[in-house]
């Protein structure tokens, strides 16, 4: 496999200099399961198992290879395996908190340049996730895309594309029929050779569909989604790297149930960019937008001009980031005082000797 087509540029080459003058070999991780990656290389497919001297470094999950990494390997041609010993950095990351209470970030895809965003224009169309998406895309470095699919079961397409366009400022939007092979080529610019690009999006859009159609051919299960609520079942149950026939790579997601912010400062400025430069107009700097005297967000929302129901998704996506980033200090600090008690700890142990 030629890497330039897998993606791989200055940018990486710069990082894996010192591995190849070592003679190591580079690859892109394709799919992650539990304890073994599959590989893209020069040498072809490879199956591969991260070292024990990267494995006892980790110390959280973002820090074992993610889907779209490249990762520093040693070759064993004769069984097809390798050994993954370091990660290159990431030029651009899509993170979410891990699903449930525990405070860690699972790392959905690496080293994207554009992100899907994929809504199904039927009954679970709703402008509100569309939102947490962005903010999880601006925040990656990758560009957002936003995919409007199933364009064959709306009936109310222009109401849909005004409801999207009031909160994907200035974000490219396509609309598409992935069944009926309809609005497709207006995703293939994104998909030029070496350019990776990852789909995401709740079970039931039609991700897979998306992906099948762009590659021609029956890579990814399809399911139908239940009626009634138009959700689907998770039919991509692994995030996989895909190479297409026209040179461009697609990441696959399994759908998500969960939406949780991770990081998403910048993310949330660029998402409400129209709130955030009303929000520079107001009396007081640290204006929370409630009763303050000469609050210019107020005052447009009185006149009409700013939408309630995304204002008050603004305040809360800023309040989930808060209480999120008040528990990653927290987190920070613990972890910071657990490492000194084991630095003193083994000061005392060679003292002692």
């Amino acid at each position: 496999m030629n890497l330039d087509y897998l993606g791989w540029s200055d940018f990486f080459a710069r990082s894996f200099e010192p591995y190849r003058l070592q003679g190591f070999s580079v690859s892109r991780v394709a799919i992650e399961y539990r304890n073994t990656y599959t590989l893209y290389s020069e040498q072809g497919e490879l199956s591969a198992e991260v070292s024990g001297k990267l494995r006892h470094r980790a110390s959280q999950p973002q820090d074992f290879p993610a889907v779209g990494d490249w990762v520093v390997i040693s070759v064993r041609e004769s069984e097809g395996r390798a050994t993954i010993n370091e990660i290159l950095p990431r030029k651009s990351k899509f993170s979410r908190k891990t699903v449930g209470s525990k405070i860690e970030e699972q790392i959905v895809a690496a080293n994207i340049d554009t992100v899907f965003l994929v809504s199904g224009l039927d009954g679970d169309f709703n402008p509100r996730r569309v939102e947490r998406y962005l903010i999880l895309a601006w925040e990656s470095g990758a560009n957002p895309v936003i995919v409007l699919n199933k364009a064959d079961l709306c009936n109310s397409l222009e109401e849909y594309l005004t409801q999207v366009e009031a909160v994907a400022l200035g974000v490219p939007i396509v609309v598409l029929s992935a069944t009926n092979h309809q609005g497709l080529d207006a995703l293939k610019p994104y998909l030029q050779p070496g350019q990776t690009v990852a789909l995401l999006g709740s079970s039931g859009v039609g991700k897979s569909t998306i992906t099948n159609q762009l590659q021609g051919a029956s890579v990814q299960v399809v399911q139908p989604v239940r009626q009634g609520d138009d959700r689907g079942r998770h039919t991509t149950t692994n995030r996989e790297l895909i190479l297409l026939s026209t040179g461009g790579l697609i990441i696959d997601t399994p759908g998500m149930r969960e939406i949780q912010i991770w990081a998403g400062d910048e993310g949330l400025q660029e998402t409400f960019a129209d709130i955030e430069i009303l929000a520079q107009e107001c009396h007081f700097r640290n204006c929370q937008h409630n009763n303050e005297p000469g609050c210019v967000v107020q005052q447009a929302l009185a006149e009409g001009e700013l939408d309630y129901s995304r204002f008050l998704s603004y305040q809360k996506l800023q309040k989930e980031l808060d209480y999120l980033n008040r528990k990653q200090d927290q987190r920070a600090q613990l972890a910071e005082k657990e490492r000194w008690k084991k630095i003193h700890k083994s000061m005392r142990n060679h003292h002692k000797r």
